[in-house]
């Protein structure tokens, strides 16, 4: 089967678990399916943020299988449900180490609110972000914008939002016990604010 027709399949599959993994997410439970084993659908992390509408969830199929494929699923909140509008899709990969804050891969798409077919309007940011975040050990909570999400000692997590405009990321903040900030990923950044830090004092020690 091409990899295309798999990633059809695996994600009509997981779109139809959607619906109990936010409802899962809302009760602050696991969003893993009791009855589908990890070995072949492992759900790695879900988001959603109730006051923008939005949610995500990122799953690997086969995590153990040489051709292991991971997927982001976008969620939007419609008329009082919560609708599949889109996600991404590609080949699982390992977990990238990082000292505080790293960003893996992604997906976005416009919002139902944004789209001109009725019964759409036009009338809330259009476009939802999603990515998934890699993050150091001594990370307790993360700040989405103004949102705090409790990370509970998980390395990789994604994370949704709503924005006026494609590839445009809130702010992230990382922080450790206490609420002590550890460090910050501006939207437009590639290195957290530690790890800019120490490269710059590297790069003043060898001048």
């Amino acid at each position: 089967m091409r990899t295309w027709r798999l990633d059809l399949a695996v994600g009509r599959w997981a779109e139809a678990l959607l619906p109990g993994m936010v409802r899962r997410v809302l009760r602050g439970a696991e969003p893993q399916p009791r009855w589908v084993p990890r070995r072949v659908l492992t759900v790695v992390s879900a988001d959603v943020d109730t006051t923008a509408g939005v949610g995500a969830a990122w799953v690997v199929w086969r995590p153990k299988a040489a051709g292991a494929r991971e997927h982001i699923l976008i969620v939007e909140r419609r008329r009082g449900r919560w609708r599949y509008v889109g996600g991404g899709s590609g080949p699982a990969a390992e977990a990238d180490e990082v000292g505080v804050i790293g960003i893996g891969g992604g997906a976005g798409v416009r919002g139902l609110a944004h789209r001109p077919d009725p019964p759409y309007s036009v009338g809330a940011p259009s476009w939802i972000g999603c990515a998934e975040v890699h993050l150091g050990r001594e990370v307790r909570h993360l700040l989405v914008g103004d949102r705090r999400i409790e990370v509970c000692g998980r390395r990789r997590i994604v994370i949704v939002w709503r924005s006026a405009r494609a590839g445009l990321r809130p702010l992230l903040v990382a922080l450790g016990h206490q609420g002590t900030e550890l460090s910050r990923l501006g939207p437009g950044d590639v290195l957290d604010s530690r790890t800019w830090a120490l490269l710059q004092d590297e790069l003043r020690e060898d001048g």
